[in-house]
């Protein structure tokens, strides 16, 4: 199960294993999550996927609502803000489970993909596979702990998200140097906001670089980095209730001034007035 902290408004959830063994995946149903969710805001250290069978409801990832529907699948990564908005009348599974759970290069290198889509519909002609891959899951998880059951959930977790195919925030062609991109971004975004440091350290030139994550994602490189250190912001705004001043330490700005003009500049607020409407919004959290 999780284990919760608290800060204002927004409750961190940690990743406890279900048992001594420490196992690393677990699953669970929307009736059991309506059972500790009151609509607070969370920030977990853990990845949920959730597939919904019926009902209708909505979750909000990183400050965006999303539709929930019969055959949709949602995925939050670590470290996104989120809030289940109305669960009342779902019902389908959720797999909880820790980055280090996957056991396939390919499912290890999925789950550290920064930029897929949170919330999507499953394709009719995949559905069959993940809900077999999901039913043994489930089986398993739900089985009495014998030696060796977490090697295997976490192989039949893997089993699980090889079947999954979540589209791209942006649909655009990965290519290498993208990828390289992406990964060394995620490391260095704190401390490097130039696009110059990231096409030096990739040993390509800035217009190169450039020209190969537009044609993944739309976006020039300093766009994207800009964007990233831009949602950061508001997490850590939002979730860690941060002044603008502590905002800017941790994310490498040399003062709040120039902090608040490029937070103002990403979202057209002063990080305090975007702050206080983000809070404003959020509900109390429960205690698990």
């Amino acid at each position: 199960m999780v284990q919760t902290g608290h800060v204002p408004s927004i409750t961190q959830m940690s990743y406890v294993p279900p048992d001594p063994g420490g196992q690393q995946v677990e699953t669970l149903t929307f009736a059991r999550l309506r059972s500790m969710n009151d609509g607070g805001t969370q920030r977990a250290d853990f990845h949920v996927l959730a597939f919904v069978d019926a009902g209708t409801g909505a979750v909000t990832v990183d400050f965006a609502e999303h539709p929930l529907s019969p055959g949709v699948a949602v995925w939050i990564a670590p470290g996104a803000v989120h809030r289940w908005d109305d669960v009342g009348g779902l019902s389908g599974r959720l797999v909880l489970f820790v980055p280090t759970a996957p056991v396939t290069d390919a499912t290890r290198a999925l789950v550290a993909t920064p930029d897929l889509q949170p919330v999507w519909a499953l394709p009719p002609d995949q559905r069959p596979f993940v809900d077999a891959a999901l039913d043994h899951l489930v089986l398993e998880a739900d089985a009495p702990p014998v030696d060796g059951a977490g090697e295997l959930s976490a192989i039949l977790l893997s089993a699980l998200l090889a079947r999954l195919r979540p589209p791209k925030a942006r649909p655009g062609p990965d290519n290498p140097l993208f990828l390289s991109f992406r990964t060394l971004v995620e490391a260095d975004f704190r401390e490097h906001h130039d696009a110059e440091h990231y096409a030096q350290a990739l040993g390509y030139a800035p217009r190169t670089l450039s020209r190969a994550v537009k044609r993944a994602t739309g976006l020039t490189a300093k766009a994207y980095l800009l964007e990233r250190i831009a949602l950061e912001a508001k997490r850590l705004l939002a979730h860690d209730g941060l002044t603008s001043a502590a905002c800017a330490a941790a994310l490498g700005f040399s003062d709040a001034s120039n902090f608040s003009v490029f937070f103002r500049d990403a979202t057209g607020l002063r990080p305090g007035a975007w702050q206080k409407s983000a809070v404003g919004t959020v509900s109390t959290p429960a205690s698990r």
